[in-house]
């Protein structure tokens, strides 16, 4: 088994569990010798901070092999397997890097975009989240609200034109407006997900999340693998390929080394 009992017991209860340095410092190297590379991409997969730097990467996993390797990591794929029963497929992946003064995101359930515009039936699904930056308080980490992988979709969620990143990210995500935030908080409590670099958070894509921005000169990247069920698949395709999956293929988990390889390549 690649999770405890206890662990997979915490998800099903909260609906997410983070499991502290799933990767090694060799791992991390790798991924940010390719988060280093990736961040040089000049396409429409990439949205960037009003100085220009990058901000989100989307579609990681198809443009660069390490992070194709990442996605193929027996640790993470075995793990998903685990919590959802099934094999997976990519819906979508990212990286966000949330350096001083990084665009906020607001906070919404993965499954609300994915359902409203792409598609996708059931919340079979989960976020992955690979931290390659030590999170703390301070950086603007994750924030998610437990046991909202219970409430359904929220329905007063909608899309908000005027969210400081609807050109990119906010274009598709269904913001929960503060009132039924607020009912969902004092029903639930509310915890920021922090641990240190190579710690992976597994996430029911129905939870409720957001970050704040980032005023701290402490980089906070984090990696995302966005996975659903093969039985799970999208049937609306308004968006490009790098935000929503046209391939179904379930992930066949690489050998131990899949991404330490790189590190001697």
């Amino acid at each position: 088994m690649y999770l405890t009992e206890e662990q997979i017991a915490e998800y099903e209860d909260k609906g997410y569990v983070l499991v502290k340095n799933m990767l090694t410092a060799d791992e991390l190297a790798v991924l940010e010798s390719a988060l280093q590379d990736l961040g040089k991409h000049d396409g429409p997969e990439v949205s960037r901070e009003a100085d220009g730097s990058p901000h989100v990467v989307y579609g990681m996993h198809a443009l660069d092999e390490r992070f194709s390797a990442l996605a193929h990591h027996p640790k993470l794929v075995g793990a998903a397997e685990e919590l959802l029963h099934q094999q997976i497929y990519v819906h979508q992946s990212r990286v966000n890097i949330k350096q001083k003064g990084g665009a906020i995101v607001d906070w919404h359930q993965d499954f609300g975009t994915y359902h409203r515009v792409d598609g996708v039936p059931e919340p079979k699904g989960l976020m992955i989240s690979i931290l390659l930056d030590e999170c703390t308080p301070c950086n603007a980490p994750l924030m998610c609200v437990p046991r909202t992988q219970h409430a359904g979709i929220v329905q007063e969620a909608s899309v908000n034109k005027n969210a400081e990143d609807h050109g990119a990210a906010a274009k598709y995500r269904y913001d929960i407006p503060h009132e039924t935030l607020d009912r969902l908080v004092k029903e639930n409590g509310l915890e920021a997900i922090t641990g240190p670099a190579g710690s992976i958070l597994f996430m029911n894509m129905n939870v409720v999340h957001g970050s704040t921005v980032n005023i701290t000169p402490l980089r906070r990247t984090i990696l995302y693998l966005n996975v659903c069920t093969i039985d799970n698949r999208g049937t609306a395709f308004a968006r490009p390929e790098y935000l929503a999956a046209r391939d179904f293929s379930p992930i066949i988990p690489g050998e131990a080394d899949v991404l330490s390889k790189f590190a001697t390549a």
